[in-house]
């Protein structure tokens, strides 16, 4: 194997996704407005359905709240079936 290609096997193995120590186990959390994009809707109806008590805020950062990708999913489908 030359030089090149044993360097180009090294990124290949480097580039590879480990999960980190200090986050594995804990879901990853994301801030509203991501949330809202990942859903479809405004960030405005984000801040609602925290507001109505159909998602709970998983954490901060700063100000942003944090939500569970999961918990988004979860009230978007619970907020469709009420209509």
């Amino acid at each position: 194997m030359s030089t090149a290609d044993r360097h180009t096997a090294d990124r290949r193995t480097a580039d590879r996704r480990t999960p980190d120590r200090r986050t594995a186990g804990r879901p990853t959390l994301i801030p509203g407005l991501l949330a809202a994009q990942e859903v479809g809707v405004a960030p405005a109806t984000i801040r609602k359905w925290v507001q109505l008590g159909h998602l709970e805020p998983a954490g901060k950062a700063g100000r942003a709240q944090l939500f569970r990708l999961e918990d988004v999913f979860a009230a978007e489908r619970a907020t469709r079936r009420a209509r």
